[in-house]
């Protein structure tokens, strides 16, 4: 069974968690609450998280603060973070969203479909990415294997490099087909440079798993192959 991916959504009105909940449930994902900034940090501590959905106007710790205070932890600083706000001040105010770390900012009231669009490809690429760190510790482990095994453990090694070696054509053929829908459409640029980082990290594993391949040389190699 796939993994479902949480999308954290924080706002202090109960009616707009609602509404985002019934724009988003079509996703089929997990959908995790908060009702301020200080929840928030509170549920990324726990939790991975594909994108986040930000109300910028919030009691206490705003959407700013938030998102600094997200930035700045190791852990939470490359989740996706989407603004939402239901005043526009001007290009200044556009700006400091962007400048805190947000891939986008979107003001209410919004288009549902557009919303839930840009929250997918967030999904989609970070579906991937986890399909992409299952493949490098399945690599790692033929790695370690191959250095430490001998001649019998052969049939068995070239049974586990195939099977790999599968998963991760499907995975390079779904990240494929994602770019090629970022091309298609006006996608944020947030989206197109993290679909480009997969592409070069799926391309450093196909290396790494092709050096694996008979004949192809010594395994040690390529340990150094993110």
């Amino acid at each position: 069974m796939v993994q479902k991916a949480k999308i954290l959504l924080v706002d202090d009105r109960p009616e707009n968690l609602l509404a985002l909940e019934a724009i988003l449930s079509a996703l089929d994902q997990t959908l995790v609450r908060a009702s301020s900034g200080e929840e928030a940090l509170k549920a990324l501590l726990t939790d991975d998280f594909a994108v986040i959905l930000l109300d910028v106007q919030m009691p206490g710790m705003d959407g700013f603060e938030t998102a600094a205070h997200i930035k700045r932890r190791e852990r939470t600083r490359d989740i996706p973070i989407i603004f939402l706000t239901a005043i526009n001040h001007g290009p200044h105010h556009t700006f400091r969203g962007y400048a805190a770390g947000a891939v986008d900012y979107i003001s209410k009231p919004f288009d549902p479909w557009v919303l839930r669009a840009k929250v997918s490809v967030f999904v989609d690429l970070y579906m991937k990415n986890c399909q992409l760190k299952e493949q490098a510790a399945l690599l790692r482990l033929q790695l370690e294997g191959g250095a430490k095994g001998g001649a019998g453990e052969g049939k068995e090694s070239a049974g586990l490099l195939a099977e790999l070696s599968a998963r991760l054509a499907a995975v390079e053929e779904q990240a494929e087909a994602l770019s090629k829908q970022l091309d298609d459409e006006s996608a944020d640029a947030a989206a197109v440079a993290t679909a480009a980082h997969l592409e070069r990290k799926l391309t450093g594993l196909r290396r790494a798993l092709d050096a694996l391949e008979p004949g192809a040389g010594n395994p040690s190699s390529v340990t150094s192959q993110g």
